[in-house]
C-alpha cells in the first residue's frame, strides 16, 4: 500500500437492473448448495454386494444394494440355508435380518445331520449351517468332497443327561450308556464319558477313537444311535450324549446335563460350529455378507444363547484359521484310517 491518502467514495445508487441481477445470482447459488447438499447425503458411503455400507451409515438397510432379481440372494432365487432346528427362534431373526440387508433366504430343515452335507455337494443347497469342523473333515474325507469352511458360530459343549440319576457316580457299573453313531461325535462323547470316569480308551482317546477303543475295564457299557434318537433313548438307558439341537426337544434343560466337555478350551477348536459351502463358492459375496449378518447381529446372537441356555461360546475364528483347522483334521483322520 502507498502513502497516498485513499479517498473511499460513497456508494452508489444500484438501479433496478443490478437488483434483479444480484436476486437472480443468489437463487442460483442457493439451488447449488441443496444439489450439492442431496449429493452428499446420497453418496457418503457405498454399500456392499446385497448387504451392509462400507461407509459411516449404522444402517445396513438403509445402504444395501438390491441384488437385480434372478441373482443368487434375490426374491426370485434366494440363497438356500441347510440347518438343523429351523424352529429355534433366533433363525427367525437372522432371516429378517438378512431380508433387511436385502438378501433373500430359505432356511431348508432337517432332523438328520447326515442329509446338509449331501444336499450342499448336490447343489440342493447353497450353504449349510448345522456341523463342526471335525464333523465336516470325517464327511470331506469319506465322501471325497469339498465343502469348505466361510464363517464360524460358537462352540458348543456336549452333554450327558440322565432321567434317572442325578450324578455320573450314581449310574451303576455295567449300566448302558447311548452316544451318537456319526464319528466326529461318537468320538467326543466318548471323551465326555471317559472325563466323567465312565469309561476308559484305548491310549487314552482322540477326536477320532471309535466304540471299539472303549476298554473291557470301563464301568458301563456303550451303544450307538442316530444323534436324533439318543434323547428318546433315556426312558431305556442310564444315560445318553444328546448333541444341544435335540436337548429342549427331549423336554430337558441344558443344566440337567450330568457331565459335559469345556468349550472355551483351546483344544476345543475343531468343534467351532460352521457356515460352510462348496469350496467354488467360499469368496461369493453375498454368502460372506450372509455370515457377517449373522456374526454381527446382535438380537441374533442373544437369540441363539438363549436357545443354547446361556453354554453356547460365540466365535469370530479367521476363515483362514478355519480352513487349516479343517485341513489338519482331515489330514489326522486320514491317516488314522
Amino acid at each position: 500500500m502507498s502513502d497516498q491518502d485513499v479517498t473511499v467514495q460513497p456508494p452508489k445508487r444500484r438501479g433496478p437492473l443490478i437488483a434483479a441481477i444480484v436476486a437472480v445470482v443468489v437463487v442460483i447459488v442457493a439451488a447449488v448448495g441443496i444439489v450439492i447438499g442431496v449429493n452428499a447425503n446420497n453418496g457418503g458411503s457405498t454399500a456392499a454386494p446385497g448387504g451392509a455400507a462400507t461407509g459411516d451409515s449404522t444402517d445396513p438397510a438403509d445402504d444395501a444394494t438390491p441384488i437385480a432379481d434372478g441373482d443368487k440372494g434375490s426374491a426370485s432365487n434366494p440363497v438356500k440355508i441347510g440347518v438343523v432346528g429351523a424352529s429355534d427362534p433366533y433363525w427367525d431373526l437372522y432371516k429378517q435380518a438378512a431380508a433387511d440387508a436385502g438378501i433373500s433366504i430359505d432356511l431348508v430343515d432337517f432332523t438328520d445331520y447326515a442329509q446338509p452335507n449331501p444336499a450342499l455337494t448336490e447343489g440342493d443347497l447353497d450353504l449349510n449351517q448345522f456341523q463342526h469342523i471335525i464333523y465336516l473333515a470325517q464327511y470331506d474325507v469319506d465322501a471325497k468332497a469339498d465343502v469348505t469352511p466361510i464363517g464360524s458360530t460358537a462352540i458348543y459343549p456336549l452333554g450327558l443327561y440322565s432321567t434317572q440319576y442325578d450324578s455320573t457316580d450314581a449310574i451303576p457299573d455295567g449300566a448302558t450308556v447311548a452316544v451318537p453313531n456319526d464319528a466326529s461325535n461318537l468320538a467326543r462323547g466318548l471323551l465326555v464319558l471317559q472325563s466323567a470316569g465312565l469309561v476308559e480308551l484305548k491310549d487314552g482317546g482322540s477326536p477320532f477313537s471309535t466304540i471299539d477303543d472303549v476298554l473291557p475295564s470301563s464301568r458301563v457299557k456303550v451303544t450307538t444311535l442316530d444323534a436324533n434318537l439318543t434323547a428318546t433313548s433315556l426312558p431305556d438307558v442310564a444315560a445318553a450324549i444328546i448333541n444341544n439341537d435335540f436337548v429342549q426337544d427331549a423336554g430337558l434343560s441344558f443344566d440337567d446335563a450330568i457331565a459335559k466337555d469345556d468349550p472355551t478350551d483351546p483344544s476345543a477348536q475343531p468343534y467351532i460350529n460352521i457356515f460352510a459351502a462348496r469350496a467354488e463358492d467360499k469368496d461369493n459375496p453375498v454368502y460372506l455378507e450372509l455370515v457377517s449378518i449373522f456374526q454381527d447381529t446382535k438380537a441374533v446372537t442373544d437369540g441363539l444363547q438363549e436357545t443354547s441356555g446361556g453354554t453356547a461360546s460365540l466365535v469370530k475364528t479367521p476363515v483362514a484359521d478355519l480352513e487349516q483347522s479343517l485341513a489338519d483334521t482331515e489330514a489326522a483322520l486320514s491317516a488314522s484310517k
